[in-house]
């Protein structure tokens, strides 16, 4: 079992800067397939970005050159560093944990959600 809990969100301009945390707990979390995930309004969670043991990271096209996504398994955190924001990174971002052979590029391979954390973008 895995919980995990974001951070960090909140209200940027255009241009900045914002580090989003998740914080898991639960003895796998250190070898989980971590991945953020976003979503807008009225739509289905869209892949961000991911980080695994075997499979290292990924980055979804819109997240490439803007979006850094790290973890710290000595403290159980996996952060998301982005950069540039723009008003379209304007969603909820979601934290989500699987196993880790799962090469977690999809919403639906992910067991374990965090609450999320609202991220808004003023032009």
């Amino acid at each position: 079992q895995v919980q995990l809990v974001e951070s960090g969100g909140g209200l940027v301009q255009a241009g900045g800067s914002l580090r989003l945390s998740c914080a898991g707990s639960g003895r796998t979390f250190r070898w989980s397939t971590m991945g953020w995930f976003r979503q807008f309004p009225g739509k289905e969670h869209e892949f961000v970005a991911r980080i695994s043991s075997p499979y290292g990271t990924n980055y979804a096209d819109s997240a490439k050159d803007r979006f850094t996504i790290s973890r710290d398994n000595a403290k159980n955190m996996v952060y998301l560093q982005m950069n540039n924001l723009k008003p379209e990174d304007t969603a909820v971002y979601y934290c989500a944990a699987t196993s880790d052979y799962k090469r977690g590029l999809t919403r639906d391979e992910y067991y374990y959600w965090g609450q999320g954390t609202q991220v808004t973008v003023s032009s």
